[in-house]
């Protein structure tokens, strides 16, 4: 492992993912994303789950135009997927969350 995956490892992981209620997309990403941060980052993240039925504000604030979004608030830079995060490698690349590391997958 690098230094720089140690350090990023090391931070905590802040992240909003934004849904449409219960619908099967919804669901995916939630359960893929808590997957991953249990197996990537257990006890250093931070997941807010936001469904814009109930909050539209925060999506209009964070400029969400398509859910599922997922947005990385810390480590920064600030980051943000679409989709039902279902692939990891692809996850962990795009929001630069030990990149390295997600290539041994």
């Amino acid at each position: 492992m690098s230094a720089r995956t140690s350090a990023k490892t090391a931070q905590s992981v802040a992240l909003r993912l934004y849904v449409t209620g219960h619908t099967p997309r919804s669901i995916r990403a939630i359960s893929n994303i808590r997957r991953i941060c249990e197996e990537r980052f257990p006890g250093s993240y931070k997941l807010e789950v936001i469904d814009i039925y109930q909050q539209p504000k925060l999506a209009q604030d964070d400029q969400i135009v398509a859910v599922p979004t997922l947005i990385k608030q810390l480590p920064e830079p600030a980051r943000k997927l679409i989709g039902d995060l279902s692939d990891e490698k692809r996850v962990l690349l795009g929001l630069d969350l030990n990149p390295e590391g997600a290539l041994n997958l």
